[in-house]
């Protein structure tokens, strides 16, 4: 790899991993130091209520450009039961991350918790809790969360006895009875289920 200050910086984090419905999220985004620098008063997206969220989520999308951009992508409930939820989030994240465009050699990875970026991604650094104390994951976290709660939202329309809407998917004691009443639905992920029904 050249030894050339990388261009951007890639934040990567994972939403949705614990859920009994609905699928799994990795939100990638990448930004110039400078831009970076305009977020620093971003909180990782546990500590932000749904408004504030939505509001730095607008702020992202308002930022967008060849400074800035993100993706997110998904892995169904079906797909979890199926690989497994490890193998669903390392699929999720080589697809949000290759799809940002960004060459490997023009950027430096910062990933959350124990996640990997692939190896064609040699400056790549994984960080305990970097969505508490680094910019770029937590702007990775909240778009994550958001679009995630998003796509929750759609389902509940689908799905609306389950009250996915409220709890986005999470074992709450509501949906654990929703889920036990009615059985599950297709966006549950049966292998999380074992001790429910």
């Amino acid at each position: 790899m050249s030894s050339r200050q990388p261009k951007f910086s890639i934040g990567i984090d994972e939403v949705g991993r614990g859920p009994l419905a609905g699928p799994v999220a990795v939100g990638a985004l990448f930004a110039t130091h400078e831009v970076i620098r305009k977020f620093k008063e971003i909180k990782e997206s546990k500590q932000l209520t749904p408004r504030q969220r939505d509001e730095w989520y607008a702020q992202i999308c308002d930022a967008k450009g060849e400074c800035l951009g993100f993706t997110v992508s998904f892995v169904s409930a079906h797909e979890i039961d199926r690989r497994g939820i490890a193998p669903a989030i390392r699929k999720a994240l080589a697809r949000a991350i290759r799809k940002l465009n960004v060459q490997p050699e023009d950027c430096h990875v910062l990933l959350d918790g124990g996640l990997r970026a692939p190896e064609e991604y040699r400056s790549q650094r994984t960080i305990i809790r970097g969505d508490a104390t680094h910019t770029v994951i937590a702007m990775a976290s909240v778009v994550a969360k958001v679009l995630r709660d998003r796509k929750m939202v759609r389902l509940d329309k689908k799905y609306p006895r389950y009250g996915l809407a409220v709890h986005k998917g999470y074992g709450t004691k509501t949906h654990v009875r929703a889920i036990k009443t009615l059985g599950p639905s297709a966006e549950h992920r049966r292998t999380f289920l074992t001790r429910i029904i």
